[in-house]
């Protein structure tokens, strides 16, 4: 019996070639694949005649963690040709590799992220030696474009390497043990026929040691002597009758499935099984070529997937020919010139660069760089996106955003009908229908009305979720917006199956996994109050009560390290109103906005007390903040919020002479509104000692500014000090009043016309004079005019004091 391990890169039309052959060849007992091992006994779902590409998608969900993983498979994946072909010759299919929401795959989130990546130095070394830009155009010169009867050989030689002797990290290793394992099971099990194992290239060279006997060296004859004619590796199988160090476990899958062992069969590894209390799924999705297109941020993905689609179909020479025609009827559709004398000079100019670089016929890389030589006349500022690997950077010529679009291909996968879905998409589905929101058009939405609410809701939970198709062009922006009615617009969507089986990890309804969801971004979201407000704000509007019994903690976790005032003021204001007043949301009195609500407004206070900003202009958001705390102790005293203290810790603030000035005035606000009738504890400073030592160095208005923000009440009560600030006003020489002046303006206007006129008519009363108030508040000069006015009165003063023409304080006619 023989071993043979095949090392592959993912999406690779010449692995993908050498794999059918290979298996073909040999008609093994076993085809082992580096894939999920949960999912062994559903491998006939992955067998029901799909229209590529799709995936394998896996989530996982604990109280620490939220992972999704992806393992797709296209038509020239070698795991997909070792699927159909170990099937046509009736081989046992097996994955081999750890679950995707295992902690090794906790870094990645896709399967085929291998760790050569991590080994760059030795792939820049190759690209140097050959002659290339990146590892994308080296694979394209060694393998693809290579000689097919070289492929196993090169394969070989590519890998070891890449990999050698080094030691990979500590997932690679785990998956590598794990992998070795079922290697070795399945050459017990097959007798004296054949294993073949298909696996990345990456974990080829250990794989070959692990699955030695006693860890002796493997063998790896040459392609004279391989049992492949493509050459793949080989390795000796296990003696006769050893077994695998793991105990047995039920590998096992519906009856009829091509290609899945029975039931209880012993000696392979066991699977692993999520953690208790976690929750873990794998389930097909429809795929699609944007995603993987490495163009678009794939990870370990090939390059212009639909240029190797036509390679794996038609061979390098029609693959050519197609993307030069594609790329030119993707720049014509767009309004870009191309003549057919750019096409001819385009195609004259690869050939010439294959036959310089040493190709039969033009590769991928050689059309391209005749294309862009043909059609692009001025400079670039960015390097061609085919010159370096990642993705298409910002500042790309058109030309090349094109030309790379239309590389990647508009493929999108199609599952079989009787694919099984997660419930989400069952119940999605059914909600839809329900309400009339599986047909594209605008739809609206009164929040007012049961049914609007209702609709809105599950709307809203499809947006969470992030699911495609669903647009909402108006309504409620915050909690306190007087807006009752929402415009949607719906469309039919081709990612939108594949968006619901992956939200599916989230939860079995849109309820409850809009709720997961909405506690996950609250979690990522740390300090960032922003966030945690629109999360807050998105759980209204989707009617979500319950976030989980640790969201009040994360809550309190975030608001603990936030540290912009203004910040928390909006998002104390927000909360608040929401906590309070709104039944129509259903939030009214809600246990997690009563912990966000007592947080902040702690965390403002504790703040506040350290805050100095000396010479910054009054912060009209700072006020603000502190209108919030004054709210939430008169307002929400039973979440915790001591009213004693707040009275402290304003006094202290108020006597603060280095706390900015609108601070000052808003804590001395604050204050006076806390406190009863009197101040027997004597937790507060004094009215004159407090308001006269905020008149001097020029910050009157910004301390009146704050002290009106927050208790506009405490200055036009009886007993107020309103005849106190109009002494100190009176009293301010003309520099500081003119210094003051806007200030002074700005303030002021936190009362409105109505409370405006009473003062003025206390102010005419208080002088003695006749008039109406009104009258006075209407100035038919600018402002600016009577500014100008009072300080060149000033001036002439000044002069005529010293040209001793008068007396200061007094005026001789």
């Amino acid at each position: 019996m023989s071993l043979t391990v095949i090392g592959v890169r993912h999406h690779s039309p010449a692995c993908a070639r050498l794999v059918g052959s290979t298996i073909t060849a040999l008609r093994p007992a076993f085809v082992l694949i580096e894939g999920p091992a949960d999912m062994n006994a559903r491998i006939g779902e992955l067998l029901l005649g799909h229209e590529l590409p799709v995936a394998v998608f896996t989530s996982y969900l604990d109280e620490q963690r939220r992972h999704g993983s992806w393992a797709p498979f296209c038509a020239y994946s070698p795991e997909w040709e070792a699927l159909r072909a170990g099937r046509e010759c009736g081989a046992e299919l097996r994955f081999i590799d750890l679950p995707a929401w295992h902690e090794a795959f906790a870094d990645r989130d896709n399967r085929y992220a291998d760790a050569e990546l991590r080994y760059a130095e030795a792939v820049q070394r190759l690209c140097t030696e050959f002659g290339v830009d990146n590892s994308d155009a080296l694979w394209d010169h060694v393998v693809e474009m290579g000689p097919a009867e070289q492929v196993g050989q090169r394969l070989e030689t590519y890998f070891d390497l890449i990999r050698g002797d080094s030691a990979a990290g500590t997932s690679d290793t785990a998956r590598e043990a794990y992998m070795a394992r079922w290697i070795r099971a399945a050459q017990v099990a097959a007798g004296d026929r054949p294993v073949v194992a298909v696996v990345g290239g990456f974990h080829r060279p250990a794989l070959l040691r692990l699955a030695s006997p006693a860890g002796s060296p493997a063998t790896a004859p040459s392609a004279s002597s391989a049992s492949s004619p493509s050459s793949p590796a080989t390795a000796p199988s296990a003696p006769s009758g050893s077994s695998p160090s793991s105990p047995a476990s039920p590998i096992g899958g519906a009856a009829g499935d091509p290609g899945v062992g029975d039931p209880g069969e012993p000696g392979w590894p066991e699977v692993p099984e999520p953690p208790t209390g976690a929750t873990a799924g794998s389930y097909l999705v429809p795929y699609s070529f944007r995603r993987l297109d490495a163009f678009g941020g794939y990870q370990s993905g090939m390059p212009s997937p639909e240029y190797y689609q036509q390679l794996w179909e038609s061979g390098a020479e029609q693959a050519a020919r197609y993307l030069i025609t594609a790329v030119a009827a993707r720049l014509r559709r767009r309004g870009q010139p191309v003549s057919t004398a750019d096409l001819i000079a385009a195609r004259a100019g690869a050939e010439a660069l294959a036959r310089l670089r040493g190709h039969d016929c033009p590769s991928r890389v050689d059309v391209l760089d005749g294309l862009a030589s043909a059609l692009i006349n001025e400079a670039l500022d960015v390097p061609l996106p085919w010159a370096v690997r990642g993705t298409v950077t910002a500042g790309q010529h058109p030309a090349v955003v094109e030309m790379t679009a239309a590389l990647s291909g508009d493929r999108v996968g199609r599952l079989h009908p009787d694919t099984p879905l997660p419930p989400l998409v069952h119940a999605a589905t059914a909600e839809l229908e329900r309400y009339g929101l599986d047909r594209a058009g605008e739809h609206t939405t009164d929040l007012t009305d049961p049914y609007g609410r209702t609709v809105s809701r599950v709307l809203h939970r499809l947006r969470v979720l992030e699911i495609p198709g669903f647009r909402r062009d108006s309504g409620p922006a915050t909690g306190i917006d007087p807006v009752l009615r929402e415009q949607w617009t719906v469309q039919q969507h081709p990612h939108r199956l594949a968006a619901l089986i992956e939200a599916g990890g989230y939860g079995p309804t849109l309820e409850s996994a809009a709720a997961t969801r909405i506690a996950q971004r609250i979690d990522d979201a740390g300090g960032d109050l922003g966030a945690i407000a629109d999360a807050l704000f998105d759980a209204a509007l989707c009617g979500v009560t319950d976030l989980g019994s640790d969201v009040p903690d994360r809550l309190e976790r975030g608001i603990a390290v936030a540290g912009d005032l203004a910040v928390l003021g909006r998002v104390l204001a927000v909360t608040l109103a929401l906590w309070r007043h709104d039944r129509l949301l259903g939030t009214a009195g809600s246990a997690a906005l009563g912990v966000v609500v007592a947080a902040a407004a702690r965390r403002i206070l504790w703040l506040a007390e350290g805050w100095h900003a000396p010479g910054a202009p009054a912060d009209r958001e700072r006020i603000a903040a502190v209108v919030a705390v004054r709210d939430a102790v008169l307002h929400a005293a039973g979440l915790g919020v001591d009213r004693t203290a707040a009275v402290e810790i304003s006094g202290r603030i108020a006597a603060d002479r280095a706390a900015p000035p609108e601070l000052r005035g808003a804590f001395y606000g604050l204050g006076r509104s806390l406190l009863d009738e009197d101040d027997p504890a004597g937790l507060f400073p004094e009215p004159s000692e407090a308001v006269r030592g905020a008149f001097t160095g020029g910050a009157a208005g910004d301390w009146l500014a704050g002290l009106f923000g927050v208790a506009r009440e405490h200055v036009l009560a009886p007993g107020g000090i309103l005849r106190l600030l109009d002494d100190l006003v009176g009293g301010l020489g003309a520099d500081d009043f003119l210094i003051a002046l806007p200030a002074l303006r700005q303030a002021f206007e936190y009362f409105p016309p109505r409370e405006r006129e009473t003062i003025a008519e206390e102010l005419l009363a208080r002088r003695g004079l006749g008039g109406s108030g009104r009258d006075l508040l209407r100035m038919s000069v600018a402002p600016q005019t009577v500014a100008a006015g009072l300080a060149l009165d000033e001036a002439v003063e000044e002069r005529l004091a010293r040209a001793g023409l008068i007396t200061v304080g007094r005026t001789d006619d």
